[in-house]
């Protein structure tokens, strides 16, 4: 099954134009209210691409220390980090604001402990990284965002589906806060409000790639191993060309209470790809693999709805591009072609006792499916979050997320205390469960508990 995903593109975003055009007549938000740049203290928001706010003089940000403890055998301290982040926001004129930021870390394990490999040492012993750094420029109804910055397309708990523009940094998987997993790109964007509806072009002339670490990490994404062993080589990295631009086009609009959106993105794939090869030394084959990057295109769409009772939130995107590893030792590079489509639907409930519930479910689906991947055909899951006040100052969480498909689930159990206004004590615990092959059943014995200290200011 082939789409040509570029008619595609042009097709869904001539008829989402389409329907905005015939929203005047509906009543409906204005665009402040619908597209305002309004992200939480931990994380930014689906439309922080929104017009710029008034500036902040002061410096703001957080200091955190994180403990955490791997109690699968060999139990060991995993982490023992010191993290700075501060950001700072000012204008020029009215029609020109900035933004600067960075973070800075510093890990003693990965300094005082002799348990890790060296290169994983000299990787997550100590950093400082570049956050959002940009300028807004307004012109009447355009708004023009030049530098570092973050693009959130797409906003499902614990999971990215549409969120494709940003990078991760995936040194500890899926488990950080979004705001601490996503990757500023440095990138052009231009947005166009009319009425209830919003134009987003971006350009990525120097992209991101996802943080994978080293091999002999704790979460490290190992690809199928070799019968006599594997060896992970050194990622190669796309050079720095216009050839190798990201670029991506988003049309939004809110119509009878329906914030829906359609996006197409051509990018260098932010997730690497594995390439093998294979060598018999003497009986056994063993595995050789570099991780490279290959382009990728993407068609999705997003839409959200407030039921009075709960909100609904849908994503979905289809990738044409992307590679997997094969067993079969027949396969030159160890990869296939393998077009796919996700989408998840989520309801996300207030419950009286200032309790949320939020329900999940996702799929992928291959097109062409090829069985050596060690995936289905439809791969199916679910997750579940329950979050409540169990006192004046302490919130209880709960996140469950779990293949459908097979026994590999990830459990996340979490209390924070707010000590005080600016102060947040939590302490939570990551389990992991199932095969080798799964998701989650990779780092079945990566199981942790941990705490963190966070001073907000």
């Amino acid at each position: 099954m082939t789409i040509d995903i570029r008619s595609a593109a042009l097709a869904v975003m001539l008829a989402t134009s389409a329907w905005a055009s015939s929203a005047g007549a509906d009543e409906g938000l204005s665009r402040d209210a619908l597209f305002d740049d309004q992200p939480s203290a931990d994380q930014p928001s689906a439309d922080q691409a929104s017009r710029p706010k008034a500036p902040e003089q002061a410096w703001k940000g957080f200091a955190q220390g994180e403990l955490a403890r791997t109690t699968a055998d060999p139990a060991h301290w995993s982490k023992a980090r010191l993290r700075l982040d501060l950001s700072r926001q000012g204008q020029l004129s009215e029609q020109v604001k900035w933004k600067i930021g960075g973070r800075f870390d510093y890990d003693a394990v990965y300094d005082r402990s002799g348990f890790y490999p060296e290169a994983v040492r000299q990787d997550q012993r100590a950093g400082f990284a570049l956050r959002e750094n940009y300028l807004d420029i307004s012109a009447g109804d355009w708004d023009f965002r030049l530098g570092r910055q973050h693009v959130v397309w797409g906003e499902m708990v614990g999971l990215f589906v549409a969120d494709v523009v940003s990078a991760k940094d995936l040194r500890e998987f899926l488990l950080p806060e979004f705001e601490v997993l996503r990757i500023p790109q440095w990138a052009a964007r231009a947005e166009y409000f009319k009425g209830d509806w919003h134009a987003e072009m971006v350009w990525i002339p120097a992209p991101s790639f996802d943080e994978i670490g080293k091999p002999g990490a704790d979460f490290y994404p190992y690809p199928i191993p070799g019968p006599g062993g594997t060896v992970i080589l050194n990622e190669d990295l796309p050079s720095r060309k216009l050839a190798n631009s990201n670029y991506g086009l988003r049309l939004s609009m809110l119509k009878s209470g329906w914030d829906v959106s359609g996006f197409y993105y051509h990018s260098l794939d932010a997730e690497a790809s594995f390439y093998r090869q294979v060598t018999v030394p003497i009986t056994t084959p063993v595995f050789i693999y570099r991780p490279r990057h290959d382009p990728i295109d993407q068609l999705g769409a997003t839409m959200t709805r407030d039921l009075d009772w709960a909100v609904l939130k849908g994503e979905a995107v289809y990738t044409d591009g992307r590679r997997f590893n094969v067993t079969r030792l027949s396969q030159a590079d160890g990869l296939v072609r393998q077009n796919t489509f996700d989408y998840a639907l989520g309801l996300d409930i207030s419950l009286p006792a200032e309790t949320r519930l939020n329900l999940q479910f996702f799929q992928r689906l291959y097109a062409d499916h090829d069985p050596d991947t060690l995936q289905d055909k439809v791969e199916s899951g679910a997750s579940v979050l329950v979050n409540g006040k169990l006192g004046q100052d302490i919130e209880g969480q709960l996140l469950l997320i779990s293949s459908l498909n097979r026994s590999d689930r990830l459990i996340r159990p979490r209390l924070a205390w707010n000590i005080q206004q600016n102060w947040r004590l939590m302490v939570g615990a990551d389990v992991f469960h199932g095969p080798a092959t799964g998701l989650f059943g990779r780092y079945d014995n990566k199981d942790r508990l941990y705490t963190e200290l966070r001073y907000s200011f």
